[in-house]
Order: C-alpha cells, then structure tokens, then sequence
C-alpha cells in the first residue's frame, strides 16, 4: 500500500486579485519544470491542506494549489458575494494563463470533483486527464441525503448535533434554515450554525473515526468558510442545471480519467461515482472496500498515489 510523500514546501506563493475584490492565495511544490497539476479542495469553502501537497512525485509534478474565493488564505474570508461555481471555473482559466500552462492534469475530491468535472466540461482541450475522488455531482437527490434524509439514519447521534441550533418548526427545511442563521448578522447565531454544519461532515468524513479530521473541521476560521459558502452553493444548486455534469459527460469523451470511490462513503454516496463512470468511457473506477469519503483513510490514499504515479509515467 502506497503512502504520501515526504512533507514539502512551496517554491512559489502569490496572492492572485480576480474580480469583485476577491484574491486567491495560490502555490506551488515539485519541480517547476513537470509535469502541470491542478489540486482542486472540497467543500466548496474547505481551503488546502499542507498534506494535499504530498499525493504527487514531486520528481514528475508541477503542482499548483489554490484556496478556492473565501476561503483557506484567499480574502475576504467567508464571502459568498461573486462565488458560484462558475466564476471558480474562470479562476481556474486565470490561473493556467497566469502560470503560462498549457494543459493540466486535475485532481479533486468531493466538491473538488464538482469543480474539476464543470471546468474540463467547458475547457476540455485543457484538460490531459483527471483524478476524481468521493464523486459529488451537486443534485438535489445528493444534498438531500447529507442535509435533509438519509446521512441522518446512519448518524442519529451526530445529527441531533446538527440539527440542535434549529428549532423543531423549522427541521423540515434544514437547508433554508441554515442559509438564515449563517447569512444573518447574529455574530454568535452564526458561529453556532457554523460549528454544527462543519462538525456534521467532519464526524462522517471517514469510516472510522478520525480525530484529526474532525479537528480541521471544527476549526473556527474552516467551519465558517465552509459553512457560509457550502450552504450558499447549496440553495443554488450549484449554479448548475439538474443533471448538467452527466448531461455534458459526453464533453469528457477525449479525457482520461481514475475515479477513487469509498464503498461506505455517507457523504457522496458511491452510486454517483457509478452513474458517472458509466456515463464517461475513459473513466477507471477504483472501489476502495473499506473507507468512507476522507482522502485520508489510508485505502483512498493509497489509490490516489498510485493514480498520480500512474498518470506521471502516462503524461512523462
């Protein structure tokens, strides 16, 4: 089983001004002169991680990482002003031209495989090939089963904390409730929201639990990016019509890709890894039979690093 490379730090680090005031806190680990990889973090709101940095040779890849508008380092933090999916598609653009790459490998879990798959649809001659993980394609059936029924009947212990900042008559729609008390000027309303949304996905991130991940989740200056921002994309469907990324899949046809899926992934069920596998013909699906949604669970990470040693001998 294969385990994350060696801790690394940037060789470069910039902040990026894009539209309406929002700047992005961009770098980059490996070797400037490989192989082009864009990291893409869930959420959407999460930010990077210094461990995201570690799932690629850094002998073979160029990888660039960047705090999606709101949040990680990139300002103004928490702000849903300006951000919806495809303005991130745009940053993404800017970002290739900024860097001066041509093409780019995408690599992205739970939102972060929204977003890869939105921008390889409208950009595909960009795009050299993909790693998905923890498929999340933003329908209404998905955010029902994690915020509203369904997530809910596994966790019943870790829901009654989700659901504690709402009262009763409210319950029914938890989505629009939450979007009330985390857009409102209530300082503490909202940090409570905040706290109990972010703790939600961190306690059902992984098959076993994992403290570590549930402490970045709980970290105040996360959980509110996350929160905000998640909840925001949430009532507005993502800014995607239903269905779109399997509707558009056929945009995908020249691009190769792996798809590494949890069997027991709570969060972004395995059934929309599968519907997107059978709708993408380049597409390798990768079940791992014990984890849940985490890149961390040592299974998922395992089959990430071997997908970007895979790529790098593929795109080398």
């Amino acid at each position: 089983m294969k385990d994350l490379y060696p801790p690394i730090e940037p060789y470069a680090s910039q902040m990026l001004a894009v539209e309406n005031g929002h700047r992005l806190y961009l770098e980059q680990v490996g070797n400037p002169d490989g192989i082009p990889v864009l990291f893409l973090h869930g959420g959407p709101g999460a930010g990077c991680e210094p461990y995201h940095r570690r799932f690629f040779n850094p002998d073979h890849y160029r990888v660039v990482l960047f705090d999606q508008r709101g949040c990680g380092h990139s300002t103004p933090h928490a702000s849903i002003e300006s951000n919806t999916t495809w303005d991130l598609v745009d940053d993404m653009e800017k970002i290739r031209r900024q860097l001066n790459i041509e093409q780019w490998l995408l690599f992205g879990g739970s939102w972060g495989s929204t977003l890869a798959l939105a921008y390889a649809q409208t950009h595909p001659q960009r795009v050299t090939g993909m790693i998905l993980r923890g498929i999340f394609l933003c329908r209404d059936e998905e955010i029902d089963w994690f915020y509203q029924h369904g997530a809910s009947q596994v966790f019943p212990d870790y829901w009654e904390d989700f659901v504690a900042p709402i009262p009763e008559q409210e319950r029914d729609d938890l989505l629009h409730a939450y979007h009330l008390r985390l857009s409102g000027d209530n300082d503490i309303d909202r940090m409570a929201a905040a706290k109990a949304w972010s703790v939600w996905e961190g306690r059902t991130a992984s098959l076993h639990p994992n403290p570590a991940v549930v402490g970045f989740f709980s970290n105040p200056h996360t959980a509110l990016s996350l929160a905000r921002i998640e909840c925001h994309y949430f009532i507005n469907h993502a800014f995607l019509y239903p269905n779109q990324l399997l509707l558009e899949s056929d945009r995908l046809a020249d691009i190769p890709g792996i798809i590494v899926q949890g069997r027991y992934d709570l969060i972004c069920p395995m059934a929309s890894a599968w519907a997107l596998h059978r709708a993408w013909p380049g597409s390798e699906l990768k079940v791992i039979g014990d984890a849940g949604h985490s890149a961390a669970e040592p299974g998922i990470r395992s089959a990430l690093i071997e997908a970007t040693d895979k790529f790098a001998k593929a795109l080398s």
